[in-house]
């Protein structure tokens, strides 16, 4: 394959920096590096720098800040469906995935680049999530995934290689990590090594973003979330934007424990992967955002609404956020927010987030059709209509098999 210019997704650590070199020695091609900081916590500075020194040109590395589009145009829309993979899984790498192949199309068009490169390797969902991403995007862009070229097929090739080309290695880099990791505003993975005997239990000291359940505070801590038209906009009255808001929810969730999840999962190319999670501040949006649909949506909207979620969450963790499926799926979706606005109160304690409150200006609870005392505005004789009309079927059913 002949390539002119790559748009290389970066993030300056050792995979992707041997990938860099490897794109420049096998295409002879001009590079273009893309960091995206999507709140992953690191100081993306030191990918610039690594860039520049592997011979990338200043004007052909791009860092950009997606924090708030991230979480505005990703996060929440996913959130407005209660969507869960496999019934627990909060799609925090999935989600990414369609934002950073976004924009490196949208770099690609400006630089007049013919290629896409990826460090996603052949066994895993994330070369399908990007893929489908830029061909969605740009239909006739060249896609290079060196993990399925090449023949650096473990770590240590990669570290050999890196040491070969003099590109630097950070020192806890240079033995086999226990576990990768993939971090975001939303939520930090680990994955492989220590954790692939799903009978283990992960070591403590794994976690970054939440402190042990049993090792929280013995006081409870109340957090009231704010949600207009199924978006959470403020934290304990405080308005925040998108980005703000999350980072917000993460500190308050983590510091009580909140957001840990350890997954047997299916990957969409086969093969089932145990991976843990810590999503501290997107369980609380999780809870409250279901918490204020009760009081908000209509039964049926509702019920439809938990139907078509699990399709929801296997076309995101597929990687079909650019499919017309799914677009089609997300207008019926925000057509049933526009009256999910309201505040939640949630109760967090030691690894668990209750709801103890929830009101809304657009409440369909009535105390006065609902209340055990006297009402005047429901007729109880009614049911019995409504039980035998019901019960119809059933009935004919079993005279039928009697005779």
């Amino acid at each position: 394959m002949s390539v002119k210019k790559v748009v290389l997704a970066y993030s300056g650590g050792l995979d992707t920096s041997v990938i860099l070199k490897y794109l420049q020695e096998t295409y002879q091609c001009e590079i273009v590096t893309f960091t995206a900081d999507l709140g992953q916590g690191e100081e993306l500075e030191p990918a610039r720098k690594k860039a520049e020194l592997l011979g990338v040109k200043p004007e052909n590395i791009y860092i950009d800040d997606l924090r708030d589009e991230f979480v505005r145009d990703f996060v929440f829309p996913m959130f407005r469906a209660n969507t869960l993979y496999e019934g627990v899984y909060l799609l925090g790498t999935s989600i990414a995935r369609p934002l950073i192949a976004k924009r490196q199309i949208e770099i690609a068009k400006a630089v007049g680049a013919d290629a896409v490169a990826h460090g996603a390797t052949g066994k895993g969902n994330d070369q399908v999530r990007f893929e489908l991403g830029y061909y969605a995007l740009k239909p006739d862009i060249k896609v290079i995934a060196p993990w399925r070229e090449w023949t650096l097929n473990s770590r240590t090739a990669l570290l050999e290689f890196a040491e070969k080309h003099q590109i630097p290695i950070a020192k806890d880099k240079r033995g086999e990590a226990p576990y990768s990791t993939d971090a975001n505003l939303l939520h930090i993975s680990y994955e492989g090594k220590a954790l692939e005997n799903p009978w283990e239990e992960p070591d403590e000291d794994m976690y970054t973003r939440t402190v042990a359940p049993e090792k929280a505070p013995d006081t409870p801590t109340y957090v009231e979330i704010e949600f207009e038209g199924g978006d959470p906009v403020a934290v304990d009255g405080e308005k925040l934007g998108p980005a703000a808001l999350l980072t917000r929810l993460n500190e308050l969730a983590g510091a009580n424990g909140i957001g840990r999840l350890d997954l047997v999962e299916n990957r969409y190319v086969g093969m089932k992967s145990r991976g843990v999670y810590e999503t501290p501040g997107g369980t609380l949006l999780s809870v409250a955002h279901r918490a204020i649909e009760s009081l908000t949506l209509d039964r049926g909207a509702m019920h439809l609404k938990d139907e078509v979620m699990p399709r929801y969450a296997e076309l995101i963790y597929n990687g079909f956020w650019f499919s017309p499926e799914r677009e089609a799926l997300q207008a019926l979706i925000d057509q049933t927010q526009k009256r999910v606005t309201g505040v939640v109160r949630l109760k967090l304690y030691k690894g668990s987030a209750r709801v103890v409150g929830r009101q809304s200006p657009n409440s369909l609870y009535r105390l006065d059709y609902v209340t055990f005392e006297a009402d005047s505005v429901y007729n109880q004789k009614d049911a019995e209509g409504f039980i035998k009309l019901n019960a119809l079927r059933l009935r004919l059913g079993a005279m039928a098999g009697k005779q």
